[in-house]
């Protein structure tokens, strides 16, 4: 994989196409698609491979979602641009307030961080917080099944 810096996607060359992802929501790889003569298609991050493979299984396309994970029923991650992220950061924050107002001890027992303030995912368990990480991130974490748009051109073509 490779990160597209002019468009901040990632690009996977396989045999015969290349593979864009990394979108930040639907309308935005489907424009992308119509622009490039690219085809809009669904793929899968499994078992903690950066590879993607083909897909239908989260229906992100009859859904017009662009990023979806299943670690299973306990877990639940939500997404930047999900609803109810807005509740979850603004609470990341009031904590975080709080930690820099403690002894320097207590600042480091925590750490809540956004590891990428451009792509934050924040991980529930059992509906209640457990961490934030990254979109790239979450392809390896809690044996997850990752879900993203992508779009798809002949090798030729990229």
């Amino acid at each position: 994989m490779e990160t597209n810096n002019e468009k901040k996607l990632n690009r996977y060359e396989l045999t015969n196409e290349i593979l864009y992802t990394g979108f930040a929501d639907f309308n935005a790889a489907e424009l992308y698609a119509k622009e490039n003569n690219g085809k809009l298609m669904e793929v899968a991050f499994k078992d903690g491979n950066d590879n993607p493979v083909e897909t239908s299984e989260a229906g992100l396309i009859e859904k017009k979602l662009h990023y979806f994970v299943d670690a299973g029923p306990e877990y639940k991650f939500i997404h930047s641009s999900d609803e109810g992220f807005k509740q979850y950061a603004d609470e990341l924050q009031k904590i975080k307030a709080k930690l820099t107002q403690s002894p320097p001890d207590e600042r480091y027992l925590a750490n809540f961080e956004i590891e990428n303030a451009e792509d934050p995912i924040v991980v529930l368990k059992n509906d209640q917080f457990e961490s934030v990480t990254s979109r790239e991130r979450s392809k390896y974490l809690k044996h997850a099944n990752v879900y993203e748009i992508a779009v798809s051109k002949p090798k030729a073509q990229a």
